[in-house]
């Protein structure tokens, strides 16, 4: 076996955790997708579940929550640990998604990203304030800083939160203005989720590397960017 063989295989061993929490964050949002955006044919041809749901994304909430349980006991199976952002998320997920079943509404569950976003970016940035870097509990075991790069990193996400917050409210009530079909304007909102905030945040993730590197407690350990189990879905 050749020595670039070698580093190959070390690289592929280095990005497939990364590649599998890519993957579990990813399928909740294809599987909201789908069912919202091919969910007015399954309601039409049966009439079991045109009674339940009132409409295809409010359909979709209910293989998105069981999805979302899926993925978080995958990652607990896989890491053997659960990470605390996305238990919250879950449970946020869970509380939302039952309001927008039982009362048929799926306003709740276009809320919901605006709600967590919001308490994880005023909860960075509160802890900022009494001078706690909160990500460094979350992500100490995965990154080595200095102080002063906790800091900087603590301040990115939590901005980049509120910015995503804001995006999810543009979103969800930006398409019930540009749409006049409210399950257009759903389709819009589930594919806006999959195919804009994902890669946005997923860029803004890999944009942090300079700053690891530059603050980095042993600069001659490698670096790897592990994008935070989000609030994304």
């Amino acid at each position: 076996m050749t020595e670039e063989t070698k580093d190959a295989e070390v690289n592929w061993s280095e990005l497939r955790p990364q590649l599998i929490r890519i993957g579990l964050e990813i399928g909740p949002l294809l599987i909201f997708f789908i069912c919202t955006t091919f969910g007015e044919g399954w309601l039409d041809a049966s009439p079991a579940l045109r009674s339940m749901f009132a409409s295809p994304i409010i359909f979709a909430t209910a293989p998105f929550m069981v999805a979302m349980v899926i993925s978080l006991g995958i990652s607990w199976l896989v890491f053997k640990r659960v990470a605390v952002m996305p238990l919250v998320t879950l449970i946020v997920v869970l509380i939302f998604g039952t309001l927008t079943l039982l009362l048929q509404d799926s306003t709740f569950i276009k809320i919901k990203p605006t709600i967590v976003n919001s308490l994880f970016g005023a909860t960075l940035l509160g802890g900022l304030v009494f001078g706690q870097s909160l990500l460094k509990y979350v992500f100490g075991e995965v990154y080595h800083l200095q102080p002063k790069g906790w800091q900087v990193m603590t301040m990115r996400w939590g901005l980049f939160f509120f910015l995503l917050a804001i995006l999810n409210e543009f979103a969800w009530r930006g398409s019930s203005l540009f749409f006049s079909d409210p399950d257009a304007a759903d389709k819009f909102y589930a594919g806006f989720k999959l195919w804009a905030v994902m890669p946005i945040t997923i860029v803004f993730s890999m944009m942090q590397l300079p700053l690891l590197t530059k603050y980095a407690a042993d600069p001659k350990q490698p670096i790897e960017v592990i994008p935070p189990m989000d609030p994304l879905p």
